[in-house]
């Protein structure tokens, strides 16, 4: 990673604005409370210090890094010629450290350096800590804005980029904060894994238990048992060269054919032909679904299954009939698959342009999730903010510079004419860039992606986008806990007042917006939503400014207020629930009645998005 140096005022390009008063504010707080914990704070939030570029930007730029408040290390550049605009980038994975990966962005610099030598500044995260968690990331992304922004002062043009599960991550970045005017200023998608995390892993769901099916060795009948939805057992020690073995055993996917026996190539030939997953990226999705599966459901969810195949009927092996009736079934528990939309699914309210450029041939986030991702911004009625360009590549991730200089290039004239770029448009311009670079152009301006269920086989209710509309996602904010009980008021009881998330037939109407719980009103107990917020959502202080609601849940239905304290909730979740997730972003609300402001913050500073967001309950309609 990039060795750092001395930190001098003299090597860092002008700003535009410098904001010292953040900087003291933390000083003087550290020196008030005293303790190691906020002078370690201190620390993080100063100033980047300088470091070496890689080796292609060491004459052309002056990078920094640093750490967040939050943990997540940080690596900006700066161009000499720097055209004044910055491009914030949300890396893939996701890595399952347990910290923060110091020289992630790093080398994620070094891997899009061409962005630094189109001029443009840029700053990514390392995300304050590795495992799954959409929205922690997106956080993590745009602390890593402010950051820069703090020190070199506002850029004319800000561009997030996301590549790979970091698409995922820059397409929620764009929907949370992307309303804030002159945050962002467009999006850039790349190689991008849009399907979302309650329909975006389905194929992964069916191999893990299609491949159980056959190979009987993951786990084997001689050790203990867990179902297949967990990936694999909290406690197991098994390592990806283990699974790497076992898939080997089994399948002989390594050896080249003529070295496979009989039962190997069968086992092979059946996998392949029910998954549709391509045979060279095989051990990669078995690892994903084994190692990031047991994250997801251990680590975020306490063990709670967000999966489901029940219903699925798999074809293509050489006996259908035997293979449906001995697969691992299995349903998901609905508040976990509502957890796990609410982290990672996408609603498609985008306010700006975006650019999306995907290999057609890519073995690991199929181009079918771009089919997804135009249908949620369809299904928003944001379709105009989207273009969508292919290219006959066949690897993941792996896309030409030129490309991506060409793609920056046309997302940035989109931005700045108001001009929407077309498919051909786009291919056209590309040569100009790859006389530069030489990487090559391979765009096909004429192909548009399959449905993403011709490819992964739909689970009720799966045929509809968005996954979870906008509606949902605001309704979805952040509750007591069931293990904690609401304390409510007995002189000041509320009225009840409900709706569906989703509006039946007839004028369309918009629901009253959501009131939290007060302090004298409808609280729970002092820590009870840091106890049970293991994602990091309930980071939370709510403020009344109105009669106190308590909000109730209903089986899949949001059922938004009950009175306070008498009455009986209906059947269904504990009224107050809380999601159970850990290590997501941090998120203080101040909601009050009409006409009082609402807003959150990332890590603890103003996001200026304003509106909270956290899990909510509704009913899955559609498809």
């Amino acid at each position: 990673m990039n060795t750092p140096d001395a930190p001098s005022d003299a090597s860092r390009p002008p700003r535009i604005r410098r904001r010292l008063p953040s900087v003291l504010t933390s000083v003087l707080a550290a020196v008030l409370l005293g303790t190691l914990g906020n002078a370690t704070a201190v620390a993080r939030t100063g100033h980047p210090a300088a470091a070496t570029c890689p080796p292609r930007l060491a004459a052309k730029a002056t990078c920094y890094t640093g750490q967040d408040a939050d943990g997540a290390y940080y690596t900006m550049a700066v161009p000499t010629r720097w055209n004044g605009s910055l491009v914030v980038h949300a890396h893939g994975g996701p890595d399952l450290g347990d910290s923060s990966d110091p020289s992630r962005s790093g080398d994620d610099l070094a891997r899009w350096a061409v962005m630094v030598d189109e001029g443009y500044a840029w700053v990514g995260s390392s995300y304050r800590r590795g495992g799954y968690g959409t929205r922690m990331a997106a956080a993590d992304t745009e602390s890593a804005r402010r950051l820069f922004v703090s020190e070199f002062g506002k850029p004319e043009r800000t561009y997030v980029h996301g590549q790979s599960w970091g698409g995922d991550v820059a397409a929620k970045v764009a929907e949370t904060y992307g309303s804030r005017p002159g945050a962002y200023d467009g999006a850039l998608l790349t190689s991008g894994v849009l399907g979302g995390g309650s329909r975006g892993y389905d194929y992964r769901v069916d191999l893990r238990v299609v491949y159980q099916y056959y190979c009987h060795n993951h786990p084997r009948p001689s050790e203990p048992q867990y179902p297949l939805w967990q990936g694999l057992r909290a406690g197991s020690t098994m390592t990806s060269e283990g699974l790497r073995g076992r898939l080997q055993e089994c399948t002989g996917y390594a050896s080249e054919p003529a070295e496979r026996s009989a039962s190997q190539q069968r086992s092979l030939d059946d996998i392949l032909a029910v998954t549709r997953i391509p045979e060279r990226s095989l051990e990669s999705h078995l690892r994903f679904a084994t190692f990031t599966f047991r994250d997801i459901v251990s680590k975020r969810l306490d063990g709670r299954n967000p999966f489901t195949n029940r219903g699925v009927v798999y074809t293509g092996s050489h006996d259908d009939k035997a293979l449906n009736a001995g697969v691992e079934r299995f349903t998901a528990d609905p508040t976990a698959a509502r957890d796990l939309s609410y982290d990672s699914d996408l609603t498609g309210r985008v306010s700006f342009p975006v650019l999306a450029l995907h290999a057609i041939g890519d073995p690991t986030a199929f181009v079918e999730h771009e089919a997804a991702y135009h249908a949620t911004l369809e299904g928003a009625g944001r379709g105009r903010n989207l273009l969508q360009t292919f290219t006959t590549e066949t690897e993941h991730s792996a896309l030409s510079d030129s490309e991506y200089a060409n793609s920056l290039a046309a997302l940035n004239t989109w931005v700045r004419s108001g001009h929407r770029p077309t498919a051909p448009s786009v291919a056209a311009s590309c040569g100009a860039f790859d006389r530069s670079y030489g990487g090559g152009c391979f765009y096909d301006d004429g192909f548009r992606p399959a449905p993403y269920a011709s490819l992964v086989r739909p689970r009720p209710g799966g045929l509809a986008w968005p996954a979870m509309t906008a509606g949902q996602d605001v309704l979805g904010r952040p509750r007591p806990s069931p293990s904690q009980p609401t304390e409510c008021s007995s002189s000041r009881r509320p009225s009840c007042r409900s709706w569906p998330a989703r509006p039946g037939p007839g004028p369309s109407r918009s629901p009253p917006r959501a009131r939290s719980p007060s302090r004298r009103g409808c609280a729970s107990p002092p820590g009870a939503a840091r106890a049970r917020d293991p994602w990091g959502w309930n980071h939370v202080r709510a403020r009344r400014r109105a009669s106190p609601e308590c909000p109730v849940v209903t089986g899949m239905v949001r059922t938004e207020t009950a009175p306070c304290g008498g009455g009986s909730a209906p059947a269904g979740p504990e009224p107050g629930e809380v999601p159970r997730l850990r290590g997501l972003e941090p998120i203080r609300t101040v909601l009050g009645g009409p006409g009082a402001r609402s807003e959150t913050s990332v890590a603890g500073r103003d996001a200026g998005h304003s509106r909270a967001f956290a899990p909510s309950v509704w009913r899955r309609t559609g498809g």
